[in-house]
């Protein structure tokens, strides 16, 4: 059964901005199991332990699990209002924690959940985010003559170079959506009038690159 493509936090990021004089901190992670989001939450935790509130979020997509906790805010102005951000995204593997320092201003319950939902929304701007999916590691090899041309079809596959060697021919190691290499050999048969044969190295499951929120 092939799996269908999902998407991810590209990497770690964190964020931060200030709401009448409360300090919302945000970090976010890629995480694959709930024990490792876990983790990040109790190390903000000690991390933060002066703050008033460590909000905090996670889905695991293998598992189906959703957790989310306000810790102490108004219910549903916190932890329901991150997790909204990646469900709409549909982002999956996230971990997020939003600690508040509170600056002596309430915010009212919709300002709160305005601020937790932008304190999510900032550090999965700053983190971006890859789809998850099959990808074909191949050598691509070429005729110096073609080897223009042939990058450039490469990157049409939405391809990514990983390595090149220079010999007789220049041969080319490539990344590239598993399934756009069948069209990526049709567009060198033809460019090379079959003198060029994509040879499939391996297969796995991997990120893509960074793509914006």
């Amino acid at each position: 059964m092939i799996e269908q493509p999902y998407r991810v936090p590209f990497e770690d990021a964190e964020s931060e901005f200030v709401e009448k004089r409360s300090r919302f901190i945000s970090h976010l992670w890629l995480v694959e199991t709930e024990e490792e989001a876990q983790e990040h939450i109790r190390a903000m935790k000690k991390h933060y332990h002066d703050a008033r509130h460590n909000c905090w979020c996670y889905i695991i997509r293998d598992t189906g699990i959703v957790r989310y906790s306000d810790d102490g805010e108004p219910q549903g102005t916190a932890g329901q209002p991150m997790l909204n951000v990646f469900e709409r995204e549909g982002v999956y593997n996230v971990c997020c924690v939003v600690t508040r320092y509170f600056g002596g201003i309430l915010l009212g319950a919709g300002g709160l959940t305005r601020a937790y939902t932008r304190g999510a929304k900032d550090a999965l701007i700053a983190s971006g985010v890859a789809t998850m999916g099959l990808w074909a590691k191949v050598k691509v090899p070429c005729p110096y003559a073609l080897y223009e041309r042939v990058k450039l079809d490469i990157e049409a596959a939405k391809g990514i170079i990983d390595d090149t060697e220079y010999g007789a021919d220049v041969v080319i190691s490539v990344s590239l959506p598993a399934a756009n290499r069948e069209g990526l050999q049709e567009r060198l048969t033809e460019l090379s009038a079959g003198g060029i044969t994509v040879e499939l190295l391996s297969e796995e499951y991997r990120p893509g690159p960074r793509e914006e929120v």
